[in-house]
């Protein structure tokens, strides 16, 4: 059976395995040409399996791809690509160090062939960034260009492909309120020029904005299916979690005295982010400070020094009115600073070992935990139990290695390891990146919860609704400095997005 002309994707019966888990259950749905579907679902729900199956990374025990009316080889990326399916990733695949032509036509050459012709890749570049405004300099390196200029090479190198489905994976999550309308525009244009997509986003206001059509996946089944226009919000939240989310209350901050002070410091820059340069800063106990700002301008680098990873090359700081001198990871925790870190996989937490090995890494050489210098692994599995409990974690047992949690289950875990200690100085760097509407709300509802009972909490978020939603006070980071602090409501969205893309004062 072939696909009427107005469909462009079927997808029937898909059903995925992994051991006892069904990550996909026989999931069926089709995509029309030049229509937007929201994919949306909580973390683990089977949404990253789904798009893996249908690009090809995966094979699905059960049913079958479409595309264009043909079945689809199972396993096969290459496949996937010729039969005009194209994916951008949250996390951008490109090579730094290439130019974005170089990027753009890698791999689309004949192998006979020895060198590529730039004449001919510069004259499609040039036509398909006119065409869907585009626009960059196909010479530039990609280690140049600002993230929402490295999205649109990896939009260009899908269109170069000549891809017809696309999928968008947490497209916005990096972006500036600036770079997320462009990206909106372009992908108008695209639609209007027959594409299809499938956009994968946690942000209910844009999936309202772009889509036509909104699937919702729940424990790996579709759960339901809206049409975009008269659903609403709260609809689609429900529909994802099986039950009302309520967001939680912000009331006044009781602002007590100051944990945390740097005074004008400088740093080297950390990985990829840009150092500091001469930033002062102050946290107060009682108090959300969040700090918005575009991914690389030196947030990570502030919060490696916060986290006692990363030493000042000037400048002073003090925890509690005390000037800090010699600053290690484990002095951080010992002064009561817990840690939510940015990258929950590469440095939160060790795919390889258990939950209970996690979730006592940091503190396994304390009293809790040892006995006469061995671990005492009753105590560690009685602990993990509790964080299971207490942050809902979805998780087969203690022993579990923790690379097999989703996204979010892992992210519950680590805010338990951290919040579970009572710290002082709790430092929460992109503590809801990639989570599904209800894990965003518990994440909120704990932060909060430690607010209230005297925390000074550094909200380090490139999502300007949750900084604006949760924070007491707001700054914004570019290029290494920090604009003047300003009390929740008094810069608009608008505001904050222009001095996140460095337009407007620094400090």
């Amino acid at each position: 059976m072939t696909l009427p002309d107005a469909y462009v994707l079927r997808l029937s019966g898909i059903t995925k395995r992994f051991g006892p888990l069904v990550a996909n259950d026989a999931i069926s749905f089709e995509l029309k040409r030049g229509e937007v579907i929201a994919l949306l679902g909580e973390n683990g729900a089977g949404k990253t399996t789904l798009m893996n199956i249908l690009f090809g990374h995966y094979v699905a025990d059960e049913g079958t791809v479409e595309v264009m009316g043909k079945k689809l080889a199972p396993g096969d990326p290459r496949a996937a690509l010729d039969a005009g399916v194209g994916m951008v990733h949250q996390h951008f695949t490109l090579a730094e160090n290439m130019t974005v032509l170089e990027n753009i036509a890698l791999g689309t050459q004949s192998p006979w062939k020895i060198r590529l012709d730039r004449v001919a890749a510069r004259r499609r570049i040039g036509k398909l960034s006119s065409d869907f405004g585009l626009a960059l300099d196909p010479d530039a390196t990609v280690a140049s260009l600002s993230v929402g200029e490295r999205q649109r090479v990896e939009i260009l190198k899908a269109l170069y492909r000549d891809a017809r489905i696309l999928i968008l994976d947490e497209p916005t999550a990096v972006l500036t309120p600036s770079e997320t309308d462009a990206l909106f525009r372009t992908l108008k244009l695209l639609v209007a020029q027959g594409l299809s997509i499938i956009f994968i986003s946690h942000k209910l206001h844009e999936v309202m904005a772009v889509s036509d059509r909104v699937l919702v996946l729940r424990a790996g089944r579709l759960a339901g299916e809206r049409a975009t226009e008269g659903s609403s919000r709260s609809e689609l939240a429900a529909l994802m979690v099986g039950q009302h989310v309520a967001s939680p209350t912000v009331g006044e901050p009781k602002t007590g005295s100051v944990l945390l002070e740097l005074k004008n410091v400088s740093t080297s820059g950390q990985g990829s982010s840009t150092r500091l340069d001469d930033v002062s800063l102050v946290l107060r106990a009682g108090e959300i400070t969040g700090l918005a700002g575009v991914s690389g301008n030196g947030q990570a680098t502030l919060a490696a020094l916060i986290a006692g990873t990363l030493k000042p090359s000037s400048g002073q700081m003090a925890i509690s009115g005390a000037q800090v001198a010699d600053w290690t990871p484990r002095a951080a925790l010992s002064r009561g600073i817990g840690r939510i870190p940015e990258d929950r996989h590469a440095v939160g937490t060790i795919g390889d070992m258990s939950v209970t090995e996690n979730v006592i890494s940091e503190r396994y050489g304390t009293p809790r935990f040892s006995r006469r210098g061995f671990l005492d692994w009753r105590a560690a599995r009685n602990f993990a139990e509790e964080i299971i409990r207490d942050y809902d974690v979805k998780c087969p047992s203690p022993e579990a290695r923790i690379r097999l949690l989703s996204g979010g289950n892992m992210q519950k875990l680590i805010l338990g390891r951290a919040l579970d200690a009572d710290p002082v100085i709790i430092l929460a760097n992109q503590p809801t990146r990639g989570l599904d509407v209800g894990a965003v709300a518990f994440v909120h509802r704990r932060l909060l919860e430690a607010r209230e009972r005297g925390a000074a909490i550094l909200l380090i978020s490139e999502d300007l609704e949750e900084v604006l939603t949760l924070s007491d006070r707001i700054l914004v980071m570019s290029k290494g400095r920090l604009s003047s602090p300003s009390k929740r409501g008094e810069r608009s969205i608008r505001e904050l997005g222009e001095l996140m893309a460095g337009q407007g004062e620094a400090a």
